[in-house]
């Protein structure tokens, strides 16, 4: 079995374009759009795939959208699984001002699920699960889902010896915090997220570790990772407190960067290297991403010539 998957509950067909100028009321002229499958894990298995691995995505697809997603996955070599989606794949836009070099967003809800859609999705992923294989948990929830679900990933993965990865934002997150349970293998979060969590500012790389550390003594997350912008991340777990700095690149774009991290950092774990390494490699990958348009993901080249940059500093206690 493949030895790292990925988990897409909330898809989206990505469609990203420029035009001269953003402002209300106008015919905005656009520029041909560039079309991608979207969502956070789908994400991770393409970018996975570009830094030379292979990861099995399972993806929540439904309608033309959702077919139209999968044949774009197929035709980058994307293996998937199809998860029943109770509605229409949703669609996200991005659109670049070339002006003043500003980007927008513009991110549509997904089908609502219920709960027997999610036990379905749950079943699935068991029968997918291999002792000692990585799956990554990553982007938003669709709406109708209770806060549990993360946690109820990691109890299957715990079951079935599988090391889970956790990338989401918002009530899903902080669900995942407050419920008891085993945890994941590695907990990711942003800056804002971290603060949001911790109800005050984290100025520095050590409060970010400290912070991180009582997620870990909590039994939130084996490994926390807490990505703190152009500074670059750091990761904490046993015997661990590390930040490695983000090399010093042109800032194109943002998407996709944090996928690309985990990415990078899930395919060398599965692929042996310890955490700090894999650490350096998350960064590497994440640094390529932001250097490229619209909603592109890192190259391995890229990554490959920045991990020299990726430069890793003990963190005081």
């Amino acid at each position: 079995m493949t030895s790292i998957l990925t988990i897409t509950l909330n898809p989206a067909l990505d469609l990203a374009t420029d035009t001269p100028e953003v402002s209300a009321g106008e015919k905005l002229r656009c520029t041909p759009p560039r079309t991608d499958p979207g969502g956070g894990g789908i994400n991770v298995a393409r970018a996975v795939k570009r830094l030379g691995g292979e990861a099995f995505a399972l993806v929540a697809a439904g309608g033309a959208t959702g077919a139209q997603l999968l044949a774009l996955l197929a035709e980058e070599g994307v293996l998937t699984g199809l998860l029943a989606a109770p509605g229409d794949t949703r669609i996200s836009l991005s659109v670049a001002d070339t002006t003043n070099g500003a980007q927008y967003r513009f991110m549509l809800p997904g089908p609502s699920w219920t709960e027997a859609d999610i036990i379905t999705s749950l079943k699935m992923l068991g029968g997918a699960l291999s002792t000692g294989a990585y799956c990554v948990l990553s982007g938003s929830q669709p709406p109708g889902l209770t806060n549990d679900v993360p946690a109820r990933f990691a109890q299957l993965c715990a079951d079935r010896g599988a090391h889970l990865v956790v990338d989401t934002g918002g009530a899903p997150l902080e669900g995942f915090m407050a419920e008891p349970g085993p945890g994941a293998h590695v907990l990711r979060m942003n800056q804002d997220e971290a603060q949001t969590l911790a109800g005050h500012p984290l100025p520095d790389a050590t409060d970010s570790a400290a912070f991180a550390a009582g997620l870990v003594e909590r039994g939130v997350a084996r490994m926390v990772i807490l990505a703190r912008g152009g500074e670059g991340s750091i990761l904490v777990g046993e015997g661990l407190r590390l930040a490695c700095a983000a090399p010093k690149v042109k800032m194109v774009s943002r998407v996709g960067a944090g996928d690309s991290f985990v990415a990078g950092f899930t395919l060398a774990l599965a692929s042996g290297l310890s955490p700090d390494q894999a650490l350096r490699r998350g960064v590497a990958a994440s640094s390529a991403a932001v250097m490229t348009a619209g909603t592109e993901l890192c190259s391995a080249e890229d990554a490959e010539r920045l991990l020299p940059d990726c430069v890793l500093t003990p963190i005081p206690v």
